[in-house]
């Protein structure tokens, strides 16, 4: 099962505000030692909202999802996920209790002024949806069909995502179940490397091969990083492949790095 991140507005696209949400997540997620599979920035789009929400719905993802669920015009996320879905929005009742809880702590008027009326469209999530407690200002963000939606505000976004990782999403962590090994190879090409790296992943179907070339190091100039990354147990036998290989290629290897999670 993959987890993806969606970021979402059109002022992070237009270069208005810049995005923190991608690092911190990233951050976030290697502290539990899960990996993210995939991340999409997105422009306010009601059209291309629904598609993108439709297809990692239909590929049973989990998916974090920050921006987008205000009551302004602007906003179309709420209404994207229910579409995606060919689900109608809902007041949810726990929702609706908490924004007027929240009128009424801040001191904001008659609870049926239009304004205060038009505070608990936040509430209106797809049916059947569950709330993501936001324990800054206490308007919720919803969750449903793995997929977990939160402001766009990092005050507010970044502690609700923290819920999720750690409620709903804590069977992810994989601390200390996630090895990467790599050796730093020196003066190669890619394309000289690529039938070692298809000859590993023939043979070792569960762990992933991957290559980052450089070739402006301080240290060691051009070089790849060539490794193999997955469960430590796995890892082991698909890298000595690797490291037998390079042998073979006459490969001048500089060092190994070792990174866990």
């Amino acid at each position: 099962m993959a987890l993806g991140l969606y970021i979402i507005g059109d002022e992070i696209l237009s270069g208005k505000r810049q995005d923190r949400h991608f690092a911190k997540v990233q951050e976030l997620l290697a502290a539990r030692g899960v990996q993210l599979h995939w991340v999409q920035y997105l422009a306010d789009d009601p059209a291309l909202l629904q598609q993108a929400f439709r297809a990692s719905f239909a590929r049973g993802d989990d998916a974090l999802s920050c921006g987008g669920i205000g009551a302004t015009p602007d906003d179309h996320t709420r209404q994207s996920a229910a579409a995606a879905l060919d689900l109608p929005l809902r007041l949810h009742p726990q929702a609706r209790a908490l924004i007027e809880q929240r009128v009424a702590a801040a001191g904001l008027g008659d609870p049926a002024s239009a304004a205060n009326l038009q505070r608990l469209h936040m509430g209106m999530f797809p049916q059947g949806a569950e709330i993501v407690p936001n324990p800054y200002n206490q308007i919720p963000g919803f969750s449903i069909r793995g997929h977990y939606f939160v402001p766009g505000f990092p005050v507010m976004a970044w502690p609700m995502l923290e819920w999720v990782l750690d409620g709903p999403l804590r069977a992810l962590h994989r601390v200390g179940r996630y090895l990467e090994r790599a050796c730093i190879v020196a003066g190669a090409m890619e394309s000289d490397l690529t039938p070692l790296m298809e000859r590993v992943e023939q043979a070792h179907p569960h762990v992933k091969v991957f290559s980052l070339p450089s070739v402006d190091h301080a240290e060691w100039g051009r070089h790849i990083e060539l490794g193999v990354k997955g469960e430590p147990e796995r890892v082991e036998s698909a890298f000595a492949m690797l490291r037998q290989g390079l042998r073979e290629l006459a490969a001048e290897v500089r060092t190994e790095t070792v990174r866990r999670l």
